[in-house]
Parts: C-alpha cells; structure tokens; sequence
C-alpha cells in the first residue's frame, strides 16, 4: 500500500476502509471514545422485525448490489465494507421489549471516498454521514444478547464519563451471520455522544 493513501497503485494493492480506519472497525471489547469522520454512505430506510420484514432483506440486497455497481463504476479495486445499521424507535421501550415489529432502521454500507453519488443505481441513497464523537465496544454473540452491554454503556459508563447520547444507536457487523454460528458473531456497538 502507498503509504498516506489508503489505497495504492500496485496491481494487487485494493483500498479497504477497515484497514484504513482502524480504530473504528478494530474496536476492543471494552467503551473506547472515538472520533468518526465524515464518511460517503449508501443508505436504505425501512421499518420492522429485521428477522421477519421483507423490506429488510430487500434493502440489505440492494445496498450490496449497489455497493458492487459502484465498486465496478469506480475503476478501483476496494473492498466492500460491512453492513452497518442504525436503529431507533418512537418508543424506546420497544427496543427493552424487543418489540422488534416497530423498530425503525437505516441498513448502509460506507464507501470510498472515491466513489460518487453519480456512480451508484436507482434504489439507494447516496449521503455523506458526520457521526462524530462515540462510544463503541466490540459485542461478541447474539444480536439478541446485546441489551445488558446497552444498558451498562447508558445507564453506568456514559454518566461515570459525564457524557450523554445523541443521534442515532449504530451497529456495525463484522460477521456474516449466515456463515457464522450466533454465539460468534462479531458486532460494533457504537453510540453517538456529547
């Protein structure tokens, strides 16, 4: 790789934004502050069960068909990053509950910087994301495993640390839950701060 860069000129050099922000996609199983840059996004908004909505499997297969598209339009070799998500709800009760019917989402897939709006197709948005300042931990386990890990980041560490959420909860996943077995799953957690 050239240093600096990112991403090289060799023939077998290939930009991957995990390699290139590691402290955000390397993150350790412990509350770690980090400061997110802007990022280029593809996004799909959706509500529902991710596990029963058809519109959530939809969105996830149009990111990364729209991920490869941008991919091949770009003309530079990159590794397509993970799916990340960010989740909210009218009420946060339903997230405790697990009601996860009405749950509200936005599935994306970071991209390049050197990928642009007019290379990517119909069906996703193409958006510039400034999270800024977060907290994040590496979860490992089950999606449904995550709330006591949630409830000590908000209710003990954030107040310990006199900082408080905003935005959006984010998830970013690192395991492809088809090929991994639950209690391996790799997730980032990530929480937006003040």
């Amino acid at each position: 790789m050239v240093a600096g860069h990112g991403y090289g000129c060799g023939v077998t050099d290939s930009y991957d934004l995990k390699k290139a922000h590691r402290e955000l996609y390397a993150p350790k199983q412990q509350f770690t502050v980090v400061d997110v840059p802007p990022l280029n996004y593809l996004m799909v908004d959706g509500q529902g069960d991710p596990n029963t909505a058809p519109a959530y499997t939809e969105a996830v297969e149009a990111l990364y068909r729209a991920s490869y598209a941008a991919r091949k339009a770009a003309g530079q070799k990159h590794v397509v990053a993970p799916l990340e998500g960010l989740w909210w709800a009218d009420d946060l009760g339903s997230f405790t509950a697990r009601d996860k019917g009405a749950w509200q989402w936005t599935m994306m897939i970071a991209q390049p910087d050197f990928v642009s709006a007019d290379m990517v197709p119909e069906g996703v948005r193409f958006e510039r994301f400034d999270e800024g300042r977060c907290v994040q931990i590496l979860h490992i386990g089950s999606y449904d495993d995550e709330a006591p890990v949630l409830a000590q980041l908000h209710d003990e560490w954030l107040p310990a640390h006199t900082l408080r959420e905003r935005g959006k909860h984010h998830e970013i996943y690192l395991s492809d839950p088809r090929k991994v077995e639950a209690a391996k799953l790799r997730t980032i957690l990530r929480q937006p701060v003040a």
